[in-house]
């Protein structure tokens, strides 16, 4: 608790950095007694605001290390389309979801993937983000005389747009995308309202190399992204991507026109 009194004390002559009016008291103390590095505990407090964590769903952000996974890499994983209809998405969209919580072995089928994720649909919903309601399984996709059915189908109040998710229980292929994208015309053409914005979709699988994500994602013209899920925690990869390019984004934090950069020393 000490640790949480010197994160909200300040020195003689200094003011509360704004920063940490962003979230809760309860928040900062988890923060505090769950990170180390001072950036690390910014980005939190900034994401708590940001998504309106409670404290139960920043816990599961703090463990599955959601700061590792919006930050780390050059989000390949994203098509030009997808990043141009909706410049939040690599900070919106997670590049890994963590599923501990199915207890589903090595070795699995993608129905008993999508079966477990249907049975617990809140915890699957705070692993690839907020603003998500679920539509429907195995959504049924009528082209010509055949039907088609998506693995699970959300709609993201946010973006004002349908998310058809594919699950793959073994590595990405880059034929999978074919599939995908083929879903998303379906959508768009016969469900999608005039209204709506334009369907996105995302293949979580197993494992994905990044050159064959990258490779496969280069020419799509679809709004589309390839994601992985993890049966269990898994060590924190090494960051490429600085925490400037999440505070990048202006309504991350409303400054005052001459405030200093808010900061955690």
């Amino acid at each position: 608790m000490s640790d949480a009194k010197e994160i909200v004390q300040p020195r003689a002559g200094q003011s509360i950095p704004n920063v940490l009016f962003l979230t809760t008291f309860t928040n900062l103390v988890e923060i505090v007694n769950r990170v180390r590095t001072a950036q690390e505990r910014l980005f939190y407090i900034v994401y708590s605001h940001r998504e309106n964590l409670r404290k139960l769903e920043l816990r599961r952000c703090l463990i599955n290390d959601t700061y590792s996974t919006l930050l780390g890499g050059n989000k390949k994983n994203l098509s030009v389309a997808l990043k141009r209809l909706y410049p939040a998405s690599p900070v919106m969209f997670k590049d890994t979801a963590l599923v501990d919580f199915l207890n589903i072995p090595e070795r699995h089928r993608e129905s008993r993937l999508r079966n477990g994720i249907v049975d617990h649909i809140k915890q699957f919903i705070l692993e690839i983000g907020k603003d998500f309601l679920f539509v429907d399984e195995e959504y049924t996709l009528k082209v010509g005389g055949k039907s088609f059915h998506s693995d699970l189908l959300f709609y993201h109040r946010g973006l004002q747009c349908l998310v058809a998710i594919e699950l793959k229980s073994r590595d990405f292929k880059p034929s999978d995308m074919g599939q995908l994208e083929f879903y998303l015309e379906a959508l768009d053409r016969n469900v999608k309202r005039s209204n709506e914005n334009p369907s996105i979709g995302i293949l979580l699988c197993k494992n994905a190399d990044r050159s064959v994500v990258e490779y496969a994602l280069s020419r799509t013209m679809s709004p589309a992204m390839v994601a992985e899920y993890k049966r269990m925690l898994i060590p924190k990869e090494v960051l490429q991507r600085t925490f400037d390019d999440y505070l990048a984004f202006p309504e991350t934090i409303a400054r005052k026109k001459g405030d200093p950069d808010p900061t955690l020393a």
